[in-house]
């Protein structure tokens, strides 16, 4: 299925953005062209694809931070954007605790504060500076943020990055259960396959383009993905499923006891 296919494919859902034929041009070069992708209510839609392949790119034009050079972008009346970007860079000698970096921007009670804590279970780290909090335990806090502000449609730049493999399996769950608690579409950019075919309704792999899309197991044996990735990567997804297994709190608890040990996820 191509990528216009795809993208009629679930347009009979509760659309909140619609990318047709979406390109960006800065300084005479085209850092992305021929975009055409839906997120709807619900689903989880994620960005695959080589460094420098314009993933990054789509996702600020998801945002509004660029304008399109060619194509349409449309988004629902009621569209309201959650973002978690990449990194953020904050003074360490500035104190802030979790709760005071809560509500930064969001005028927010204490109770929603707490509800989004303990939803990404980060509530006992609530006067803990954010500056001895460890990687892991700071993605969650900015999730709980993200959360806070119930935003329905929810952009993420490479949300384990620094995370270890069981804060990885817990964040991706935390993710999950944010789509399905807020009803709220989901663009996911991440480098972990593995986690990204277990995790996604949708995959768009770029490459300067929209190279294939579609389910993940439609884009894990497409000529396209393997010319990218290679045979061996192809077989080894081929084993990954969409699937929404809950994660037992094991991999949590086993993600603090490597912080209580010093080590950052």
């Amino acid at each position: 299925m191509d990528s216009r296919s795809a993208m009629k494919a679930v347009t009979k859902k509760s659309s909140l953005i619609n990318f047709d034929n979406v390109g960006l041009r800065i300084n005479d070069r085209w850092l992305v062209r021929g975009v055409d992708m839906t997120i709807s209510s619900g689903e989880i839609v994620t960005l695959i694809g080589p460094n420098g392949s314009g993933k990054t790119t789509t996702a600020k034009l998801t945002l509004g931070i660029h304008k399109p050079s060619e194509g349409n972008i449309s988004r629902s009346t009621d569209t309201k954007i959650g973002y978690l970007p990449q990194k953020i860079n904050m003074d360490p000698s500035i104190p802030m605790t979790v709760i005071r970096f809560m509500c930064l921007v969001n005028n927010l009670s204490q109770e929603q504060i707490e509800y989004a804590l303990e939803m990404t279970k980060v509530n006992h780290l609530k006067n803990k500076q954010i500056s001895n909090l460890s990687g892991g335990e700071l993605q969650r806090v900015m999730l709980a943020r993200v959360y806070a502000s119930k935003p329905n449609l929810i952009v993420l730049d490479e949300p384990i990055q620094g995370v270890d493999i069981n804060g990885e399996i817990a964040i991706y769950e935390i993710i999950k259960n944010m789509s399905k608690e807020l009803n709220a579409g989901i663009l996911l950019i991440s480098h972990d396959l593995h986690m990204v075919m277990a995790s996604s309704d949708r995959v768009l792999c770029l490459n300067g383009y929209v190279c294939c899309s579609g389910t993940p197991k439609v884009v894990v044996s497409s000529t396209e993905y393997i010319e990218l990735f290679g045979t061996r990567a192809s077989k080894e997804l081929a084993f990954y499923t969409h699937s929404h297994n809950s994660v037992s709190d094991e991999s949590y608890h086993a993600d603090s006891q490597h912080n209580k040990a010093g080590e950052s996820p």
